[in-house]
């Protein structure tokens, strides 16, 4: 989808920064101290009309000629070219800061790093960070003091090219073989291979153009995996291989034949099921493969019905289903596996509750563990499976981020949890539901300097331009903090597909509270913070709600004192790039600047061309333009479309020349445009990634580069130069 959430990363603390300037005469000062004028115009892109028809309307698209799917067109790489030279004269006095900033950021990650190991089959799994190395590597071990067998070096792996991703990897039955997925174009298209761990030695199966998923039959040489199309990059058919035969016998053995929907793939804790679930924005599916025949046939759950969302978790012989059926907001039912199909079986466990929105369930032995939010708020959940007696497990800060992680086995009441908030590093903990017993197992080191009891979170309510009451995230260091409309703030948002941006512990925003800066996340409508509703009400003919609440947020908070007025800086990726993209055309005078990533701008042209990789998936997201009201909607808000010739804020722009999500052309038509409309002499900066796709550089200090140069660009525009 074209949907992306903003990239965490966890790391070490620096203090040393300097106060921040409380008045405009000082932030004007500052400004001046620095110019970022430069002698290079920004470049101009030609103009060749293009005319694009529908329902009696003509659009004309100038700058269509951008589009290039092979990526080969010198024009169009001359000119991405010339943008990323333009955005660098003109970021150039700003090295120091940026370099600063660079190795402030990164210095947060620490260079030696492993992961919490988890069992499975024996083993225990486990990813390592080693020195400057940018990729994992991959281990296991028969006993946690055992000695590690390297599965996968991502370092070594990663050589030569300019992009690298290990999408999945899962070991067989007999733990002999290692299948692996590995991608390094950033298209999310991997190539499926296999390892024999004995000799190290790579099998000649080389499967492609897969999804990144792989599990094994229980015969230890059976594959299944989805081939995603070359084109549209959905995947929608879910192949058989047999190990040692070439890729074009592989069995196809389920085709999506309905483009709405995407298609992955899963497994059941006891592995003796694999899922492939049929999702789409308002009904989903799930069709189990036994895993002990490897000529099992597909046997759909239920069969897909319009407006029943499901997804099922297999505990013993029954099955748990988290579903809307008759529950708006979700509720828990259970099912003998030989009556799944019969929803007169599902025999209810956790009822439906109109305030409370359930969003995941974990399953033990003896106990039923579910995330739920009543106002916003999250809790866990968890219900004793023998005597029905259900608690909520405690947590230390009101608002947080939590959920489900490295629960791989299925003979055990512990129950393991990743757990942080806007001032908690990520912390993982297991539970032992029997005896309340917490272990923390590990949290992400931030440094020796940095003190949780330095910054102040809170959550806030704004009411929106109807009168919805929207929930906002707040973050602050107390030291940098007066609430008297001084602080700058930078405000993110996301508020699609209904995912839901949970405040949680982001390593570089110390970076910004340390000068002064207040950090929001707005709670808008599109996401599910407050339940299915909030979503709905943000989505198709209501989109434009999404926007308002970003906006009047923002207003609100310049109210209530939290933000100066002329310091507001705006954040967004992807489907939260469209949503900076509405915002920049509706009020542009509010923001100082915003950074806009891969973003989702050019939406009527898209969504109206099925060969687009994803559009089809995104029908009843956004709406099908073959249907005039649909396309009267969303060309009244499609950021593209609605450029004008007005004032716009300072933007800082970026994609990745290989975007599988949101193609590179569409911010490079809007940046376009924007050069050719704008009546103002504000900065606007363009910077494609050459080697990167939707995820920006796949190194994990690499990819600090370009948040650097954002941060150092905005404390510069704030009057902040340290």
């Amino acid at each position: 989808m074209k949907k992306t959430l903003l990239t965490l990363s966890i790391g070490l603390f620096l203090a040393g920064c300097s106060e921040k300037p409380t008045t405009t005469e000082q932030v004007k000062r500052q400004q001046e101290q620095v110019n970022l004028s430069t002698s290079i115009a920004p470049p101009v892109a030609k103009q060749v009309p293009h005319e694009l028809t529908a329902h009696g309307d003509t659009r004309i698209d100038e700058y269509y000629w951008m589009r290039d799917d092979k990526r080969e067109d010198p024009e169009v790489l001359g000119h991405l070219e010339k943008e990323n030279s333009y955005a660098e004269a003109v970021l150039k006095p700003l090295e120091k800061q940026q370099q600063s900033l660079y190795d402030e950021l990164v210095a947060r990650i620490p260079k030696d790093d492993a992961s919490v190991p988890v069992k499975e089959n024996g083993y225990w799994y486990q990813s390592l960070y080693k020195g400057d190395g940018e990729y994992p590597v991959y281990v296991r071990r028969p006993t946690l003091d055992g000695t590690n067998e390297v599965l996968l070096n991502g370092n070594e792996m990663a050589q030569g090219h300019d992009y690298f991703n290990i999408g999945s990897y899962q070991a067989s039955p007999d733990n002999t073989m290692l299948a692996f997925t590995v991608d390094t174009v950033s298209r999310r298209m991997y190539t499926l291979q296999v390892k024999n761990l004995a000799t190290g030695e790579l099998l000649s199966d080389e499967l492609t153009n897969t999804n990144g998923q792989v599990y094994w039959a229980k015969d230890n040489k059976t594959l299944y995996y989805i081939e995603r199309d070359p084109q549209t990059l959905l995947g929608s058919k879910v192949f058989r291989h047999v190990l040692g035969t070439p890729q074009s016998d592989d069995e196809l053995i389920y085709e999506e034949t309905d483009t709405t929907f995407y298609t992955s793939l899963g497994m059941s804790k006891d592995e003796d099921v694999i899922y492939i679930s049929h999702d789409n924005t308002e009904q989903t599916g799930t069709t189990l493969i036994a895993t002990d025949d490897p000529k099992a046939k597909p046997v759909p759950f239920l069969p897909i019905e319009d407006g029943l969302e499901y997804s099922v978790a297999k505990h013993g012989s029954d099955y748990y289903i988290l579903t809307n059926y008759n529950a708006k907001n979700f509720r828990i039912m259970k099912v003998d596996q030989a009556h799944t199909a019969d929803k007169n079986k599902w025999q209810e466990v956790i009822t439906h509750d109109p305030e409370v929105f359930i969003q995941d369930i974990e399953l033990l032995k003896d106990f039923l563990v579910y995330k739920a939010k009543k106002n916003g708020m999250l809790s866990l959940n968890a219900v004793s499976l023998k005597t029905g007696e259900s608690y909520v497990i405690p947590t230390e800060d009101p608002i947080y981020t939590a959920y489900f992680s490295g629960n791989t086995q299925v003979d055990t009441n512990t129950i393991r949890i990743y757990y942080a908030s806007l001032t908690t590093p990520p912390s993982t903990f297991d539970i032992n539901l029997e005896t309340m017993e917490t272990t923390l197992l590990k949290q992400n080191k931030v440094g020796d300097e940095f003190v949780a009891a330095n910054y102040q979170s809170e959550r806030v309510i704004i009411p929106a331009r109807d009168g919805k009451q929207v929930p906002v995230s707040l973050v602050y260091r107390k030291d940098k903090f007066t609430k008297n409309g001084t602080n700058p703030l930078f405000q993110y948002g996301y508020g699609s597909y209904g995912a839901t941006i949970d405040p949680t512990f982001v390593s570089h925003w110390i970076s910004l509270m340390d000068r002064g800066f207040v950090v929001a996340i707005a709670h808008i409508r599109g996401s599910q913070m407050l339940g299915r509703e909030w979503y709905e009400d943000g989505k198709m003919g209501n989109k434009k709600n999404t926007f308002t609440d970003f906006i009047d947020v923002t207003k609100g908070l310049i109210e209530q004192k939290y933000a100066d007025p002329t310091r507001i800086f705006a954040e967004g990726g992807s489907a939260g790039g469209l949503l900076m993209g509405a915002i920049a055309n509706m009020e542009p005078e509010l923001y100082t600047a915003i950074a806009a990533h891969v973003p989702f701008v050019d939406v009527v042209t898209t969504m109206s061309d099925a060969t687009i990789p994803l559009t089809t998936g995104e029908y009843t997201e956004w709406g099908n333009p073959i249907n005039k009201d649909e396309y009267d909607y969303m060309l009244s808000y499609s950021p593209y479309d609605q450029v004008k010739a007005q004032k716009y804020p300072h933007l800082f722009v970026t994609t990745g020349l290989h975007d599988s999500q949101v193609q590179y052309f569409e911010p490079m038509k809007w940046v376009a445009r924007l050069r050719e409309k704008k009546t103002d002499d504000n900065l606007l900066l363009f910077i494609t990634n050459m080697e990167a796709g939707h995820g920006g550089a796949s190194g994990r200090f690499k990819r600090y580069e370009q948040t650097a140069k954002e941060y150092a660009f905005f404390f510069h525009l704030a009057g902040i130069e340290k």
